[in-house]
């Protein structure tokens, strides 16, 4: 196979999505590695001549008609609200009358406004549901559970290529979304363990609470952690020793969650004791929490992600990147969504995305991280 190459196009995806099958399917059918599959749909390699007369044969076409030159991005003109924005920002557009619309998705912009509509109410024993929705939208409808921001981006790629298909994101810590899964709560669970050996962090927690689990952990992002601070930083905090200063107010995640578990090493590694920090007893659980209880005034310092501490216009003090994966059972690798998924984390336009929000990177993206 041949290197990345910008300028041309791959239809694979959309043949083979026409036909029906699984990027695993069609990998059978060409004698490929389902990751060789992944890699050509993602743009990341082209395949060489044989590899290509194969596809081209399999789905009955010519090979110009799966790889053909890149044609130029549309470009028309916008007007953005609330004035100019920094290049690449990212826009939610709407078209009103003759005239391009961009809504900026940066500060609290980025933040969904309103409340979420529901599916059903429950009714008066606790144990039964009426439904709002039809039981065939809840049929195309996943539960994917962690803590990344940006699972809701997933989730709007995946309705933009089937608009039926959707996904509930559950916020929920990387042990308490591999729990819910094992416990058949959850479609995919997200996890972002940090890797303090050459094994995988990640692919250890899955194999040690689902024991026995056949399917796959996919990557999904790349996520600058570290403590969020009080806008310029007025107490020059610099690294998790200047947590231990008496005048500092910090707010801590719950036990066994990611962020817990660095800080927690990072001490260990810096001989501070826990009690040496002001707050360290002083929980929350979700990185917004955190931040806005840094906004009310309430703390000097909180562990978090970069984009949480942009979106609240506060401060950020780096001390790793992480990467998030997602954990998918085999069994329920055929369900209709969860196929869509693993197509739109393949996607370009998913990794562009990615690579646009501060803090994060998509090389990982669609990536195979192991299979189980």
């Amino acid at each position: 196979m041949h290197r990345q190459d910008n300028t041309i196009q791959c239809n694979v995806k959309q043949y083979r999505l026409t036909k029906g099958w699984s990027q695993e399917e069609l990998a059978v059918k060409i004698a490929l590695r389902r990751q060789a599959i992944y890699d050509i749909e993602s743009g990341r390699y082209l395949p060489n001549t044989a590899i290509a007369l194969r596809l081209a044969r399999c789905f009955g076409c010519r090979v110009e008609d799966l790889f053909a030159e890149q044609t130029k991005p549309e470009i028309q003109p916008v007007h953005v609200i609330n004035g100019e924005q920094a290049p690449l920002t990212r826009l939610a557009l709407g078209r009103v009358r003759d005239r391009l619309v961009g809504i900026p998705l940066k500060g609290t912009g980025s933040i969904p406004f309103g409340l979420r509509p529901a599916d059903g109410m429950l009714g008066q024993d606790g144990k039964s549901v009426q439904l709002f929705s039809s039981s065939t939208h809840l049929d195309e409808t996943i539960i994917l559970m962690g803590c990344d921001p940006a699972f809701e981006i997933l989730g709007h790629h995946i309705s933009r290529l089937s608009p039926l298909a959707r996904i509930h994101c559950r916020f929920a810590s990387s042990h308490r979304a591999l729990s819910s899964l094992a416990q058949g709560l959850a479609h995919v669970a997200g996890t972002h363990l940090h890797n303090t050996s050459e094994t995988e962090s990640n692919v250890t927690l899955v194999s040690r609470k689902l024991p026995g689990l056949h399917g796959c952990v996919m990557g999904f992002s790349l996520m600058e952690e570290g403590l969020v601070v009080a806008k310029g930083n007025p107490l020059g905090i610099r690294s998790v020793v200047d947590l231990a200063q008496p005048m500092v107010r910090f707010v801590n995640r719950e036990p066994g969650a990611a962020l817990r578990v660095l800080l927690d090493d990072h001490l260990q590694r810096a001989g501070i004791s826990a009690d040496a920090i002001n707050g360290y007893q002083n929980e929350v659980t979700s990185h917004a929490e955190g931040a806005y209880r840094l906004a009310c005034n309430v703390a000097d310092a909180a562990l978090g992600l970069r984009v949480i501490s942009e979106t609240f216009g506060l401060g950020f003090v780096p001390i790793t990147a992480v990467r998030c994966d997602l954990v998918i059972p085999g069994d329920l690798s055929s369900h209709p969504t969860v196929k869509i998924l693993l197509d739109v984390l393949q996607s370009v336009a998913l990794r562009k995305e990615i690579d646009a929000i501060p803090g994060y990177e998509g090389t990982v993206t669609g990536k195979t991280i192991a299979e189980l």
